[in-house]
């Protein structure tokens, strides 16, 4: 017989701990429908998001270095399916619901803009007088308004606790309720998204070279890392060994924060999901460990995420969608349909950024080409015009 989605629930029920979210306690969707035969709310939910242009289109967004620069390093989708990992492996080992954490990780970038963190503050810059933008706002935005998927409204209709998920920063005027955190789920994918910008963009600096391990010596926890990893090997050939630390780094910082969660979430002992929204944050690095991360994510952004060679590429780049934006908002028959019918809506600043948000970093290269002219972006002339929306 197959399982059927009470089945589901029922173990759920069973095996979850208390102050986990649990699928039937879901507050539900923005529209009314029915429940699946086989599938859970938030199995649904993953579902959707999977399925959504959206998602598919993180594949070819920067995480650091521009998309089609190198084979091997991280884009905003395998950066997704990374944090996915580790947020599963987070709540497996707390007792959580893996579904809902799957879900909120593999959404909570869906709302990034071409070029990573330098797109954002572009963004963010020419909407100073129109809202501003910020990637966390856009990908509930996404998810709720701007994704097309159902004739009778816009959006995935994704559950209130996914969505909770997107919500930072967390406050209690936009959860409601007297909430000040989310579930633990979204807690968790926190965690998860700031282990792999630790451990992943540290491990394609290296790659690049534009870090060099030497330099490394100077942090705590890439130090003790190292010493502790390569003790039993110490003929290993440099590549090997760099990659065998990166591996035992991430393993630490995971263990660290399921060790340290699980003796917080004993003291405070929350007796459910909403006692848990309640209280400061359960589930966090030690702070010993958060001090080292810190260290790491200092060195960082102002040795790598900062570095000569991304900041040359990455001025084009601000360039290419600042005057994308201003002629877009010039002249809006210029925005692909679907856009071009929002701007009576939510007006012509809000529209034109809506659109650039969606568009991977080769769309802009592609649209600044044939509307502005000027140098290739990725030193490639021969790309096709891909379809947009």
């Amino acid at each position: 017989m197959p399982r059927r989605r009470f089945d589901l629930e029922k173990s759920e029920s069973r095996h979850l701990a208390p102050a986990a979210q649990s699928s039937l306690a879901s507050r539900g969707r923005e529209h009314g429908e029915d429940q699946h035969r086989f599938r859970t709310a938030f199995q649904r939910d993953r579902d959707r998001i999977v399925h959504s242009r959206s998602f598919r289109r993180l594949e070819y967004k920067t995480q650091v270095f521009l998309n089609g620069t190198g084979d091997h390093y991280r884009t905003r989708m395998t950066h997704t399916i990374e944090v996915s990992c580790i947020a599963r492996t987070l709540t497996r080992s707390l007792g959580l619901n893996e579904d809902l954490a799957e879900a909120i990780a593999l959404a909570h970038d869906l709302g990034h803009p071409p070029f990573g963190h330098l797109g954002e503050s572009t963004l963010h810059r020419l909407m100073a007088e129109h809202g501003g933008f910020r990637h966390n706002a856009q990908s509930l935005r996404v998810v709720e308004e701007l994704e097309m998927k159902y004739p009778e409204f816009n959006g995935l209709n994704l559950t209130w606790e996914v969505r909770e998920g997107l919500h930072k920063p967390y406050t209690a005027n936009r959860l409601g309720e007297g909430f000040i955190q989310p579930s633990l789920e979204a807690q968790a994918v926190d965690l998860a998204d700031e282990i792999a910008y630790i451990c992943h963009d540290l491990d394609d600096g290296l790659d690049s070279g534009l870090i060099h391990e030497q330099e490394l010596k100077e942090l705590e926890l890439w130090r003790t890392t190292q010493e502790e990893a390569l003790a039993p090997y110490p003929h290993l050939e440099p590549e090997r060994g760099r990659n065998y630390v990166l591996r035992t780094m991430l393993g630490r910082l995971v263990d660290d924060v399921i060790t340290h969660a699980s003796q917080l979430i004993r003291e405070r002992a929350p007796q459910n999901s909403d006692e848990v929204r309640r209280q400061p944050a359960l589930i966090t690095f030690s702070p010993p460990t958060a001090k080292l991360a810190r260290e790491l994510l200092t060195f960082l952004y102002s040795r790598f995420y900062h570095h000569p060679s991304i900041a040359a590429i990455n001025r084009r780049s601000a360039d290419c969608l600042t005057q994308l934006f201003d002629l877009l908002v010039g002249h809006p028959h210029l925005l692909s349909p679907q856009f071009e019918l929002r701007v009576k809506k939510d007006g012509v600043h809000r529209a034109t950024c809506d659109y650039l948000a969606c568009l991977t970093d080769r769309q802009v290269y592609i649209q600044h080409q044939k509307f502005i002219g000027g140098p290739p972006l990725l030193g490639n002339s021969r790309l096709e015009q891909p379809a947009l929306f």
